[in-house]
């Protein structure tokens, strides 16, 4: 296929560019930051070149992954994620439509689930982890959030409307920054990354495979919501004890953690405060992540 690939300098873009590529497909790829897989040096918002890029490549596909992130809050203005997450989502949709592409999908994020109730939930004392479907119905917090979630209902607005075949992925932690979480900030980034796969994270590299996924399943799909995640062990009946207590959880899926982390010098989080459930995808987009917690483990005990 010919796709259109937006954020394509970016973290996931510069893992999933190639991987599509090896696949046989022809990628342009588009963003405002020039790099090795970019080809249009541009942003989203600018409606003219989106147009243009889609028309003169012949594009077949959409992958959105390009965005304002919930970090950019600092340095730009409430306006800027409207131009870029909300309308750069339009100008790609109109697009697709005006120049018959034939599948849509859209790199959301888990982030929008948090509201600020939850959030204060987590701050003070919640009885129990927050267990986290696409079932629910998000309130997100900051700006972020809120642009994110609009483009999702743009993108169900445009398959209700158009039949344009859309896949939203709201993927879970895969940056490589180091982690903002309030009870990790003694523990080292590696340590933090670790834990966070039982419940919020995955790899770029499974990032980039749950939208190879959801490019093949769109089409009979038509549109559907995933989180994408790494394989949680966790029920939700563990989510008082998570919050209270989330090594006791850790130790019955995995009896020989507690040794491995004290050979590596790592500790457990004390407390969990959400699990981001992926078994929606595993049923019906066919995509588990291959990277787990398991994995971390057994990498541990080679060593």
């Amino acid at each position: 296929m010919r796709i259109l690939l937006t954020g394509s300098s970016g973290w996931l873009g510069s893992a999933l560019a190639p991987r599509l590529k090896s696949l046989g497909h022809e990628v342009t790829g588009l963003d405002p930051v020039p790099s090795a897989q970019t080809v249009v040096v541009g942003s989203v918002s600018d409606r003219e070149l989106v147009l243009r890029t889609v028309s003169e490549n012949g594009i077949e596909a959409i992958v959105h992954s390009g965005a304002l992130h919930k970090p950019n809050i600092e340095h730009y203005e409430n306006a800027d994620f409207v131009a870029t997450n909300m309308q750069g989502t339009l100008n790609l949709l109109d697009a697709a439509v005006a120049h018959g592409v034939q599948r849509f999908v859209f790199t959301s994020t888990t982030s929008l689930m948090i509201s600020q109730a939850i959030r204060a939930g987590f701050q003070g004392g919640a009885r129990k982890a927050a267990w986290l479907t696409e079932d629910m119905s998000p309130e997100p917090r900051n700006i972020y959030g809120v642009t994110k979630l609009s483009a999702e209902h743009l993108c169900r607005l445009y398959h209700i409307e158009h039949g344009l075949p859309v896949v939203v992925l709201r993927t879970a932690r895969f940056f490589p920054e180091a982690d903002d979480m309030a009870h990790a900030i003694e523990q080292s980034d590696a340590n933090t990354k670790a834990n966070e796969l039982l419940f919020r994270r995955l790899t770029v590299e499974d990032a980039a495979e749950a939208h190879v996924a959801a490019l093949e399943k769109a089409p009979s799909l038509g549109f559907d919501i995933f989180i994408v995640s790494a394989p949680t062990p966790f029920r939700p009946e563990d989510c008082a004890e998570l919050i209270a207590d989330a090594p006791a959880v850790v130790v019955r899926y995995f009896p020989d953690y507690p040794g491995l982390y004290a050979r590596k010098g790592w500790t457990m989080f004390s407390w969990v405060d959400r699990v981001y459930d992926p078994s929606r995808a595993r049923e019906k987009l066919g995509f588990v992540c291959k990277t787990s917690f398991a994995d971390v483990l057994a990498a541990l005990a080679a060593e």
